[in-house]
């Protein structure tokens, strides 16, 4: 696919659809399903102008997922329900306390929004690049769900970013499809959570060894997001012929395909190519690499994250975060017990997907973790009460922390209580025994 540069006349061109985001979302009407999307996906100008117009909706509901924009105001949830698909910083507390309501979203299926939420939604407010001359936009750094809901919401308004980069892919919708646009207001870059000293040791002992000793050249590669497996790009220098297939994008690898390390010549689908959904915290200098590059197609989260999809490949390695690790295996990485931190997103797909295809479901995570000048263990006995398992123990291969790699697949519950306590911090290694015989009635 030719990617085209914005024109510059489109104010001139489409004026007639230009108006504020309080206009443009006067489209929603009371009791209506609103999508605004997640991320660097979620048009904060168009959000802010459906909260202004709150009181005029009773009973509208908005979707959304890891927002940037702040719902929680009374005199907003008077009047809107908000369901988050995943909880961000924002969301966490609202949902925790009941004034948001969470779907845990898995199972995605190209073409299709994922169970129960396959309805037509009313009005879907979308970020998008200026048009080209032919009149096409793209959606930026951040295609996500948004293919998918071009295809199944009754309007579309659409908030307009001129930095906004193009790509290869699904990333691209025709300026006719919108109703209504607005201008996006000044871009705010999101912001990056900070580490701790500890997490970056963490970090670089656990990518050495994943890299080193779990990593094969020509694999294609899924990474999750997250403190650790974030940092991964740095240690794979000294690989070949790596693909990427993941649902997001993290930072570094632009330099391992200007490096020739990333080449994706290898993949069963896409070769050649880097895919992902979306882009969130690289550098302004990887978006301009990315910008028009036709390495790079980014698809909706539907088509990266489908099982059937991920099954086509025959080297799939799957990297991924985690909250908890029970000594069998069994992964949280979605909720601290009952109370949602995340969601499960696509981390149940690619880590059976890995395990099935190669064996290679890699879980990476902190030993233990300071709180409060507290530590605490992240490899524990059972997860706590509550929690949800994000990664069944049967999918999981590899855990690995600073401390080693527990290998899981083939071993009995006593080998992996063996394995995961060789992987615990050295000081939680005797409780963690002691718990084990409580728990499993086995002596390690």
């Amino acid at each position: 696919m030719l990617v085209k540069p914005p024109v510059a006349d489109w104010r001139e061109r489409y004026a007639h659809k230009l108006m504020s985001p309080r206009e443009a979302m006067g489209l929603v009407r009371p009791g209506d399903r609103v999508w605004v999307g997640g991320l660097n996906s979620v048009p904060v100008s168009l959000c802010a102008g459906l909260a202004e117009r709150a009181a005029e909706v009773p009973g509208a509901t908005v979707y959304t997922f890891l927002t940037p924009f702040n719902w929680d105001l009374p005199e907003v949830l008077e009047h809107l329900r908000v369901v988050s698909l995943y909880t961000g910083p924002l969301e966490r507390g609202p949902v925790r306390e009941g004034r948001f309501d969470l779907i845990p979203v898995a199972g995605f299926r190209q073409g299709k929004m994922p169970n129960g939420l396959d309805f037509e939604f009313d009005v879907a407010a979308i970020p998008i690049s200026p048009p080209d001359e032919d009149g096409y936009c793209s959606f930026g750094s951040a295609v996500f769900f948004s293919p998918t809901i071009v295809e199944h919401a009754r309007q579309l308004v659409g908030e307009v970013h001129p930095e906004f980069i193009r790509t290869g892919g699904q990333n691209r919708v025709h300026i006719s499809r919108f109703a209504r646009l607005t201008e996006a207001g000044p871009p705010t870059p999101p912001p990056i959570p900070p580490r701790s000293e500890e997490t970056v040791y963490a970090a670089e002992v656990i990518c050495t060894l994943t890299a080193t000793e779990l990593i094969p050249d020509r694999a294609t590669l899924q990474i999750g997001i997250g403190d650790v497996s974030a940092a991964l790009c740095l240690y794979l220098f000294d690989k070949h012929d790596l693909g990427i297939h993941t649902e997001l994008l993290p930072g570094g690898v632009a330099d391992l395909v200007k490096a020739g390390v990333v080449t994706g010549r290898y993949k069963e689908v896409n070769p050649g190519k880097v895919v992902a959904s979306t882009a969130a915290q690289l550098t302004p200098e990887e978006l301009a690499f990315m910008d028009g590059n036709p390495v790079y197609e980014l698809y909706d989260f539907n088509y990266t994250d489908d099982m059937r999809v991920l099954l086509q490949f025959h080297n799939f390695v799957a990297v991924n975060n985690a909250l908890f690790v029970d000594l069998t295996g069994n992964v949280c990485s979605e909720s601290w017990g009952p109370l949602a931190f995340s969601g499960p997103g696509g981390q149940p797909t690619f880590t059976y997907a890995a395990s099935v295809i190669t064996g290679r479901s890699i879980i990476v995570l902190p030993s233990s973790q300071l709180v409060n000048g507290v530590r605490h263990t992240r490899i524990v006995a059972t997860l706590p009460e509550g929690s949800m398992v994000t990664a069944h123990r049967a999918f999981v291969d590899y855990v690995v922390t600073e401390q080693g790699i527990a290998r899981l697949s083939g071993r009995s519950v006593r080998e992996r209580i063996q394995e995961m306590i060789g992987v615990a911090h050295p000081d939680f290694r005797a409780e963690l025994r002691a718990q084990a015989k409580k728990v499993y009635g086995l002596s390690v």
